[in-house]
């Protein structure tokens, strides 16, 4: 594996509820620094150095590094034969006040025939994960730039008393090394997947940001750079 970075892993959609809360719980063990910290100015820049390798949920090699820019950005690079393997950012100085996500990424290799509504066949050059928490529940939406998927899909879907999660396709296919920008509107995206869609439901703690690539079911290379992320 190359130096790097990481967060998540997806091990069959996540690998189920026991596996979402360890990563959960891994990113807080993984990126506190144990002393309060200051409010962070409005937006606030998610410095790519911030994200971390969670060694206890990943393989043994990492396959992120993070690359000096400009932009400043993380690399991801599965090969086949890799255990997957995420970074993370603990946002907890946010947790109540998170209402918008901004990135940029691009795919460079995409998993060959990866689609993450397809059994088999669930590889993505790029994965966001967003997680909220309520008690013991994990909330997260998985977003994928995927191979072959059908831009704009929703599937996956994990419903259990520790974990609600969905995957979304909001990129798919090429061209590569070509830059896309995502906007997300935080609450309304927690709203419309989680509290079908009413305005005005409670929504959790934002917990934290994650990155992954993966071609481990499909075993092929699966490649993405990622930059540029900022919460409002």
């Amino acid at each position: 594996m190359t130096q790097g970075v990481k967060v998540w892993t997806k091990a069959r959609g996540f690998r189920g509820m026991v596996f979402s809360g360890i990563v959960a719980s891994a990113l807080v063990v993984a990126v506190a620094s144990g002393s309060a910290r200051a409010v962070p100015p409005r937006p606030w820049s998610l410095p790519m150095q911030g994200f971390r390798l969670v060694e206890r949920v990943s393989g043994p090699i990492n396959y992120y590094k993070l690359m000096p820019g400009p932009p400043q950005l993380i690399r991801s690079r599965y090969e086949p034969g890799f255990k997957t393997a995420v970074v993370g950012y603990d946002a907890k100085d946010w947790q109540e006040r998170a209402t918008r996500l901004r990135w940029r990424w691009r795919a460079i290799e995409l998993p060959r025939g990866g689609d993450e509504c397809k059994d088999g066949k669930g590889d993505s050059a790029a994965v966001v994960y967003v997680s909220w928490k309520r008690g013991l529940r994990y909330y997260t939406l998985k977003y994928v730039w995927s191979a072959v998927g059908q831009r704009g899909a929703v599937c996956d879907k994990k419903r259990n008393p520790f974990l609600a999660q969905d995957t979304v396709i909001l990129e798919s296919g090429g061209p590569a090394n070509e830059w896309k920008s995502v906007d997300l509107d935080l609450r309304a995206e927690y709203r419309k997947h989680f509290e079908g869609g009413r305005a005005d439901a409670e929504v959790p703690d934002f917990f934290g940001v994650g990155l992954m690539s993966d071609g481990d079911q499909t075993q092929s290379v699966s490649s993405a750079d990622f930059a540029e992320f900022s919460l409002d």
